[in-house]
């Protein structure tokens, strides 16, 4: 876990286990979209496809890692006393082509977002082809306002496996791309809970 502050809160990367990344993958490619399990209407997005993760499944298979990678997190910014970190929900995101995901927030106290399949040549941008900034199918982390010495957005270039873990409150951005392919994600919401 590294921890990085480009700003006023810090956001932590890392990478996620190629078993975690292979046990989400599979329950994704065999889930079918259901009014059950059908989360965007109860997320920010303009994406199609999102699958609410259940509780079982997260604590069979995924609970364990995320709770290591916060903790990791945490013990970097010098927060002790944990009793204990809740997983409050987890989703997956299937991001195609045109899709987004507008500036938002999240609840708990603590994020994430993992990446599970990052198309090849997404971030090229078949319109402007000279242009520098890269922004297709990345994800740009805001914080306060752009003066000297101070920068107000963080992008990052999403990479499969990478794990970014930061503060609730800290709004972000996943830019739309251009290619025909899938960009897929979780992400998950948890509440620190602290000794006394």
């Amino acid at each position: 876990m590294k921890n990085i502050k480009p700003f006023g809160p810090s956001i932590g990367k890392t990478k996620i286990s190629k078993k975690f990344l292979d046990i989400l993958n599979k329950e994704i490619d065999n889930k079918v979209l259901t009014k059950n399990n059908d989360y965007s209407s109860k997320l920010a997005s303009q994406i199609k496809k999102e699958i609410k993760i259940s509780d079982n499944f997260i604590k069979k298979n995924l609970e364990r890692e995320i709770k290591k990678n916060v903790k990791n997190f945490l013990k970097n910014e010098k927060i002790k006393k944990i009793k204990d970190i809740k997983i409050l929900n987890l989703w997956v995101v299937s991001q195609f082509k045109d899709e987004y995901n507008p500036i938002h927030y999240h609840d708990g106290d603590i994020s994430g977002v993992g990446y599970l399949k990052v198309p090849k040549d997404m971030t090229k941008n078949k319109l402007l082809k000279n242009k520098k900034d890269k922004t297709n199918g990345t994800i740009d982390f805001i914080n306060g306002q752009r003066g000297f010495l101070s920068r107000s957005i963080f992008n990052i270039v999403p990479k499969e496996r990478d794990l970014i873990i930061f503060p609730n409150y800290l709004m972000h951005t996943a830019y739309p791309f251009n290619i025909n392919a899938e960009r897929r994600s979780f992400s998950f919401n948890a509440k620190i809970n602290f000794r006394k």
